[in-house]
């Protein structure tokens, strides 16, 4: 009889670890307003892509990030965002702005894929989240893998989103080394938007390569399985992240995102069928891929069609 009672003890716990993720991203977007109305939308009659008839949808574009060193991690940060070290990566190019609605529908209308949504009795208010230019939401890490193998691409690792939203100095914000409470798409400012902002929004929230909204909109999916100590024994070549894992890592901020979370060395962590309205992805190609080189801009080239705020 004890060691049965043990043995129901002992499941109680790992179940409660297991679930403390999730209570966390919960627990991130109280601040939501979808939380404000408690009518629910049924998944089949949300509305279609909103804008107004002149809103087109942004450019196809990708940033081309040199080879070389750059800075990963802090020491000032989380126990999983130390040892600060340097790495050094292979050429690769990102996409500038998140996965867009717009986009995410093409590869649907294309494949069949299932849509970006919410079970219905999640599903609130997600008219405001349909713009054409609205980051795409409620996608899980296999949707946004499929999505970025569908473009002949794949998600950024780990160390490739850090590089290409904090450069090479070890800046702690796209931005520079200062906070700046307005400088994203966050929940600490009355900044306009009740959600996701249109991609690029924010002309503040751009890293010294040109990526876009790496520190708010929306948290994004990453290619690597997330382990807390992988810092100290990652590799200083080329890190690819371990080999396997319970949880796949979410890079950046939100627009629910407040507190210390907003430094973009900071790690997050979801199991890779979890979907959320405040988490989307961006694509990465490798040097040489047949994508690198179409629609590729260099550092400090302009972003065009963009809406923008100081």
């Amino acid at each position: 009889m004890l060691e049965t009672k043990f043995k129901v003890a002992f499941l109680l716990v790992v179940l409660a670890f297991a679930a403390m993720p999730i209570i966390g991203i919960l627990s991130g977007t109280k601040l939501t307003p979808f939380e404000e109305s408690p009518e629910a939308t049924p998944e089949s009659s949300l509305p279609g892509l909103a804008g107004p008839a002149d809103d087109k949808p942004i450019q196809k574009d990708m940033v081309s990030i040199s080879a070389g060193p750059f800075i990963r991690g802090t020491d000032s940060g989380g126990f999983d965002e130390r040892p600060q070290r340097t790495l050094v990566l292979s050429a690769f190019a990102i996409d500038r702005y998140e996965v867009t609605n717009f986009q995410y529908q093409q590869f649907v209308d294309a494949t069949g894929h299932r849509k970006a949504g919410p079970p219905s009795r999640y599903a609130k208010n997600m008219g405001k989240m349909r713009g054409i230019n609205q980051p795409v939401v409620y996608v899980s890490w296999e949707d946004a893998e499929s999505y970025c193998r569908w473009k002949g691409k794949r998600l950024p690792t780990e160390a490739e989103w850090e590089k290409a939203m904090r450069g090479t100095d070890g800046r702690l914000w796209p931005w520079g080394n200062s906070e700046q409470a307005n400088g994203a798409n966050w929940a600490r400012v009355q900044d306009g938007y009740d959600v996701t902002a249109p991609v690029g929004s924010f002309r503040n929230d751009r890293s010294p390569y040109g990526v876009m909204d790496g520190a708010g909109n929306v948290m994004e999916w990453v290619q690597d399985w997330y382990s807390e100590s992988y810092y100290k024994d990652v590799s200083d070549q080329n890190s690819q992240g371990p080999e396997y894992g319970v949880y796949r890592v979410l890079r950046g901020g939100g627009y629910t995102t407040a507190g210390g979370d907003i430094r973009i060395t900071s790690r997050s962590k979801m199991v890779p069928d979890f979907r959320d309205e405040t988490i989307g992805f961006r694509c990465a190609v490798s040097e040489g891929q047949n994508e690198v080189g179409k629609g590729v801009k260099n550092r400090g080239e302009s972003t065009e069609n963009q809406s923008s705020r100081e």
